[in-house]
């Protein structure tokens, strides 16, 4: 299988966070790449740099408002008097109705969701090589490789049309499924990240030629705590369309793969000629976040199901934190997938 990721994705480094109210050291760190590199080289798979693939299949699923934000915002902020080093909202509006506003600290309240995407010069270069990425990988599924892996990051599922938030600013996933649709009349996005993909769901909600179903942690107490319960299904051409699997906090393999059939019986309702994995390690039971018990052969054997749908399938990664283990996991995923198609 091939592997797309370049190493301009290093470059965005953000310094901190909001969590419970206390400032903490942002995990989402460019070591990242090195241990998922090293677990997809494990696994066989070969290195590639993806082209660069332009904004538009960035514009595709985000609004040129929103690019223009990514693009601009950090040298305004840093025209404010006494800014921070990094861009972070501390004002949001309750509602998103009402106008637009001119200056950077309100656009920046409006276009990100939360203190967890700090944006710097680096950031914007970053998220689009992350989504090129995302394209190459789809790319090399639509010219006929089974699956393809794209080293995405920063991550992208927590990323609405027009709303950074979780670390991610850019829907890598919601990129690939569009590239797909070029030749896909219907593409399914399955997420088994802990944290909910609201990002893709919200992009995806009202559309039915795009199925989104997610595996996740219970968000009653747990990030992104608004979206991501089960009664959440679409709406207008989109209703029914949308699938949320939410699991009791510190739920094993046996638990995650039940829920992945309930989730595999649903895409082969859908019947999609494509799909997207939103790969998320972060369920690991050793994982910083630590709110599933996913263990390392559980990752292979949830490889092993997913493929079992004989799909021709882009894995993207989202979600996975630095532990002895992370390049492990996604050794196994790859492996474990690899074997069964």
């Amino acid at each position: 299988m091939k592997t797309f990721c370049a190493d301009e994705q290093k470059h965005h480094n953000p310094k901190g966070f909001l969590s419970s109210g206390a400032p903490r050291p942002n995990p989402e760190k460019p070591e990242r790449i090195e241990r998922l590199l090293a677990g997809a080289r494990a696994a066989g798979s070969s290195i590639h740099r993806p082209a660069n693939h332009g904004l538009g299949p960035i514009a595709a699923v985000h609004t040129p408002e929103y690019l223009e934000f990514l693009q601009t915002i950090h040298g305004r902020w840093q025209l404010i008097p006494g800014a921070s080093e990094e861009v972070v909202p501390n004002i949001h509006p309750i509602n998103r109705t009402g106008s637009y506003p001119a200056s950077a600290v309100g656009q920046a309240g409006y276009h990100m969701a939360d203190t967890a995407c700090p944006i710097s010069a680096e950031t914007w270069g970053s998220a689009c090589w992350s989504a090129w990425a995302a394209v190459e990988a789809a790319e090399a599924v639509m010219s006929g490789d089974p699956a393809a892996y794209a080293l995405c990051r920063p991550p992208g599922h927590h990323a609405f049309a027009d709303v950074a938030g979780g670390f991610c600013f850019i829907n890598n996933s919601a990129v690939a499924a569009q590239r797909l649709r070029k030749n896909a009349a219907r593409v399914a996005i399955l997420d088994v990240d802990l944290h909910h993909g609201n990002g893709t769901q919200g992009i995806f909600y009202a559309r039915s030629d795009v199925l989104t179903v997610s595996i996740h942690a219970d968000p009653v107490r747990f990030y992104p705590f608004f979206w991501g319960y089960a009664d959440e299904r679409g709406e207008d051409a989109g209703l029914g369309y949308n699938h949320n699997l939410p699991l009791v906090r510190k739920s094993g393999d046996e638990v995650f793969l039940e829920a992945l059939a309930a989730a595999r019986s649903r895409i082969e309702a859908f019947a999609p000629e494509a799909l997207v994995v939103a790969l998320g390690l972060d369920a690991f039971e050793g994982d910083p976040f630590g709110e599933l018990s996913v263990s390392t052969p559980g990752f292979a054997r949830m490889a092993e199901a997913i493929a079992k749908l004989r799909l021709p399938t882009v894995i993207v990664q989202e979600g996975g934190y630095l532990c002895d283990e992370l390049g492990d996991n996604l050794t196994a995923f790859l492996t474990g997938f690899g074997a069964a198609i």
